[in-house]
């Protein structure tokens, strides 16, 4: 069963509509949801980790939750090159256009994979965050959840690595800056492999603070603890690299005991989440062991720290979480989360 399979489910204008019966909702503050069966047709081959069926795994279980009806659900749109030089160089787009081009291959040498329908994919992908910025920043929505692929976090300025194309919470960050005049953005990344391409863009920038959670020593090798910015950016990252094995007390013990004084010093104006959902404890690609219900606690927390913040103006993107059964049922966690806090 594909993805559009699961929007068939319910009567449809659009891509979407709310299940019969239920109290029209466009006068309530909702949670977005921004996906699309388009994000299928990035190829990578069998048995890769990073495959449709992640998305369509996500989307078939959310179709039968209580919060499904509860969201906005909205249609990305592609990114277009101005957009996304203000991330990577125009340079760094037309190789990966012409790479993808080939059809099957390997971007990076390891296991970066591509198909002929990858570029356009992943200007959906880039293109679906920035909506989810917009929407957020005129007041449409309170939050949002990007169920998008391929992933983003790994990507540098011009480089493909880890699964990922374009570094889609560096475009959300630049989009809400340049377009809406966001002064402080913060990401946190609490994906199970640190965000590498995320940090280095950021590295020297005081106007981001980029945050991460992962597991040390793991790929790519990068988010040691005295990571902490260069030049006019240091002080702005923070790295919490963790020991294998650890769960839901060890994450919770920095996400209500230390996150909340660095958000609170920081100030943001608006929170992104690079929300990988790979160190639940069923994962195999790492070892830690979190729960959907640490997932749904971690949400907590940094939705009660946007409304202190920066009036709850929040946006999660996708990252990683390769285990079906673990990454499905962390997402709904995550976006029950959401949900009541965009409803206050």
């Amino acid at each position: 069963r594909g993805l559009g399979d699961v929007y068939k489910r319910q009567p449809l204008s659009g891509p979407f509509l709310q299940a019969e019966g239920t109290i029209p909702l466009q006068a309530m503050i909702q949670t977005g949801l921004i996906t699309s069966p388009y994000f299928l047709r990035h190829d990578t081959g069998p048995n890769h980790p990073e495959s449709p069926k992640r998305l369509e795994s996500v989307l078939e279980r959310l179709q039968t939750s209580p919060v499904w009806s509860s969201l906005k659900h909205l249609d990305p749109r592609p990114a277009t090159a101005s957009e996304l030089t203000r991330v990577h160089p125009s340079g760094y787009l037309k190789w990966l256009e012409e790479s993808c081009g080939g059809g099957l291959s390997v971007l990076d040498g390891e296991d970066t994979v591509v198909c002929s329908e990858s570029f356009q994919v992943a200007l959906q992908a880039a293109g679906g965050v920035i909506r989810a910025v917009e929407q957020v920043f005129t007041g449409e929505i309170g939050n949002a959840f990007c169920a998008i692929r391929p992933p983003g976090h790994h990507a540098e300025l011009e480089e493909a690595m880890g699964f990922c194309l374009f570094n889609n919470a560096a475009v959300a960050a630049r989009t809400a800056q340049e377009q809406f005049g966001a002064e402080k953005i913060l990401i946190l990344d609490w994906d199970v492999h640190h965000g590498n391409g995320t940090q280095h863009l950021f590295e020297e920038d005081p106007t981001v603070h980029f945050i991460s959670l992962h597991e040390f020593p793991l790929y790519p090798g990068t988010g040691a603890k005295d990571e902490t910015g260069k030049g006019d950016g240091l002080g702005t990252t923070t790295n919490f690299p963790l020991k294998a094995r650890g769960g839901d007390e060890l994450y919770m013990d920095i996400f209500e005991n230390v996150l909340p004084d660095i958000v609170m010093g920081f100030k943001p104006d608006f929170i992104i989440l690079s929300a990988g959902f790979d160190a639940h404890v069923r994962d195999p690609l790492a070892s830690m062991k979190v729960s959907k219900e640490g997932f749904a606690r971690m949400t907590d927390v940094m939705t009660g720290l946007a409304a202190e913040t920066c009036r709850g103006k929040l946006v999660s993107i996708l990252e990683g979480g390769y285990d079906l059964q673990g990454l499905s049922e962390s997402v709904e966690a995550h976006l029950i989360q959401l949900d009541q806090a965009a409803r206050g």
